[in-house]
């Protein structure tokens, strides 16, 4: 059906969606971002081009972060931040070589206060603290899709994030897994 989600559950704490247009990615931003409180960390992962500025401009948005202000990828400022209903930090890693250089940034403290959105996370999450909600963009022939994992995150928002991926499992690809 148009302007659904297609959802599959994978495993207990990890699905995967399809996103075969923009405003597929839009609608999934819409879908989670009720669900974000401060503190949380979205762990953005993928080759470029693959969504991720697109998708953190979305969630913005739904978070009420104005139209009028550009949200753009913090790749030489390194991180950017918004206010909308919460703090939002969106912070680009790519270019950063090492843990010191990841501390210096304060995305430990900046979090406590805010929702946390890196792009180009890799091996730097234990500075930030941890229990992050990974979600990996990929490209395919029929557009993007994302796996969103977890795994790593805290029970409250297992408990926040799977109810409403739950809610948006498409019923023809509905699988079984507990939460």
């Amino acid at each position: 059906m148009p302007g659904e989600l297609q959802v599959e559950r994978l495993a207990a704490r990890r699905w995967l969606v399809q996103l075969p247009t923009r405003r597929a990615t839009i609608r999934l931003a819409a879908r989670l971002a009720p669900a974000l409180r401060a503190g949380d960390l979205l762990a953005l992962s993928g080759d470029l081009g693959a969504g991720k500025t697109f998708f953190t401009r979305a969630l913005c948005r739904r978070l009420g972060v104005s139209e009028s202000i550009p949200v753009t990828s913090p790749t030489f400022a390194l991180v950017q931040p918004y206010e909308g209903r919460l703090p939002i930090v969106h912070v680009d890693l790519y270019r950063l070589g090492d843990a010191d250089e990841v501390f210096q940034l304060g995305l430990r403290q900046a979090r406590e206060d805010a929702l946390l959105v890196i792009e180009w996370p890799r091996t730097f999450l234990d500075v930030v603290g941890g229990g992050e909600v990974s979600i990996a963009f990929s490209l395919h022939a029929d557009g993007r899709q994302v796996q969103i994992d977890l795994g790593e995150a805290q029970p409250d928002v297992v408990s926040r994030f799977g109810a409403v991926l739950a809610a948006s499992v498409s019923s023809a690809r509905a699988k079984k897994a507990p939460l």
